[in-house]
């Protein structure tokens, strides 16, 4: 069982890894700026706090055994964020990532082909630019995971595939539900196997 704080605990991603974190007996600080919005579960302690606060954030997230990043990106100043995870002291530190730095051929990333939609591209971009960041951050046991294109609410199968900077493609073209998602994001928590890496996960 780990102590974990979750920052971004009642968005899409958040609120799923909060349920499996808590399904599994972990114990959770939950962050949210409208901790109203975030479940009543087993094992999880809802706090208010606003990312901009930086000595709020500090002190909530010292003690803590890891660190999950669930927080759009274009909506947080990332460089603060980053420090305030290296000054509360806590090592690991999981991210829920974007798909748009995923490459679909060697050197091309998604986010660079002609259809990617001009809707998404200012948050993968940002995206993009915060696994830059982790990637020189060797003061931190970080884990950048990437989803697949499509990112959706739907069934709980605990069935998926795992990948490296490529981005997945299945019958059903790219796509995982914000519930797998979370079953891999805990599993590595669980079971690090992609420590200082990003990974993708879908069908």
């Amino acid at each position: 069982m780990a102590l974990v704080a979750l920052v971004g605990a009642s968005g899409n991603a958040g609120a799923e890894i909060l349920k499996e974190l808590s399904a599994r007996g972990h114990r959770v600080t939950a962050i949210a700026r409208n901790p109203e919005r975030i479940a009543a579960l087993p094992g999880v302690t809802a706090e208010a706090a606003d990312l901009h606060d930086r000595d709020r954030i500090v002190g909530l997230l010292s003690g803590h055994d890891a660190v999950i990043s669930a927080v759009h990106f274009t909506a947080t100043d990332l460089p603060a964020l980053l420090a305030a995870v290296r000054t509360s002291g806590v090592k690991r530190y999981l991210v829920v990532g974007g798909a748009g730095s995923l490459e679909i051929a060697p050197g091309q990333r998604l986010i660079d082909t002609p259809d990617f939609p001009e809707a998404y591209k200012a948050e993968a971009a940002r995206g993009a630019d915060y696994l830059d960041m982790l990637r020189k951050a060797d003061d931190l046991d970080w884990t950048f995971l990437s989803p697949s294109a499509l990112f959706v609410h739907g069934p709980r199968t605990g069935t998926f595939r795992l990948g490296k900077d490529r981005l997945l493609t299945g019958a059903d073209g790219s796509r995982i539900t914000f519930e797998d998602y979370a079953i891999a994001m805990v599993d590595e928590l669980e079971r690090p196997a992609h420590v200082r890496e990003r990974f993708t996960v879908g069908y």
